[in-house]
């Protein structure tokens, strides 16, 4: 998608794109494109402009999510392999194949997820640990990694521990994520391919909204707390 000012300066002017060459992208951005355009009457060149403007392409690329299978669960159950198999994620069966620089969505983790982690997220990609919670502690020793973050206080939607705190389903953590970074229609799609999905989003919106307004994991946390003492009142 282009953003251009002025389309209409387009319609009557002759112009170039090149795209330079540049080794960093600000997030939701895959390439910069240098327009040069060359605008003035058509019959005439004495009023010619030569206008210079760079234009950002937005990247209609969803971040890479990644799937790391324990085998401990139930395969019909599984939320992380049913998002594979609709083909909105890849599986890893080999801890060691964690790509070192990714997120790392890891509940004992001392970090807090948080918008700031969008830039990480979309160049290395977002992992999520499919495991047990009565084995989760052994698995999530075994994972080594800079990124590694703990999701906020939500409260599930999914059938084994509905309404309950923290135990989200892999596919309810993965969305969550997403849509803490601003990409609330790829967390919704998520979502859609399971009959209870949607009501995840429609529970927890309020709160999403609130973590996704932060700028920081430590602003993450004081809304969290703000959240949870206002939870527990209720």
């Amino acid at each position: 998608m282009l953003h251009i000012i002025d389309p209409h300066i387009l319609q009557h002017s002759r112009f170039s794109v090149f795209s330079p060459q540049i080794s960093h992208f600000p997030p939701g951005v895959n390439r910069i494109i240098l327009v040069h355009l060359v605008t003035g009457s058509m019959g005439s060149l004495k009023s010619v402009v030569q206008q210079t403007i760079f234009v950002m392409a937005s990247s209609n690329i969803s971040p890479r999510i990644l799937v790391f299978h324990s085998a401990q669960c139930d395969p019909k159950k599984c939320t992380g392999l049913r998002l594979v198999r609709m083909k909105r994620a890849s599986i890893i069966r080999n801890v060691h194949r964690i790509p070192e620089n990714a997120v790392i969505l890891n509940p004992a983790s001392e970090t807090a997820f948080s918008p700031s982690d969008r830039e990480t997220l979309f160049q290395s990609g977002l992992v999520a640990l499919d495991c047990s919670w009565k084995q989760a502690e052994a698995v999530f020793r075994q994972t080594k990694g800079a990124f590694q973050r703990s999701l906020p206080y939500l409260l599930a939607a999914n059938p084994t521990n509905t309404y309950r705190p923290i135990k989200l389903s892999t596919a309810e953590a993965v969305a969550a994520a997403l849509y803490i970074v601003g990409e609330s229609e790829v967390a919704n799609d998520l979502m859609s391919v399971f009959k209870w999905g949607p009501s995840f989003i429609t529970l927890n919106r309020e709160w999403l909204d609130s973590y996704a307004s932060c700028e920081s994991s430590a602003e993450v946390v004081r809304v969290q707390k703000e959240i949870m003492t206002s939870h527990s009142r209720g």
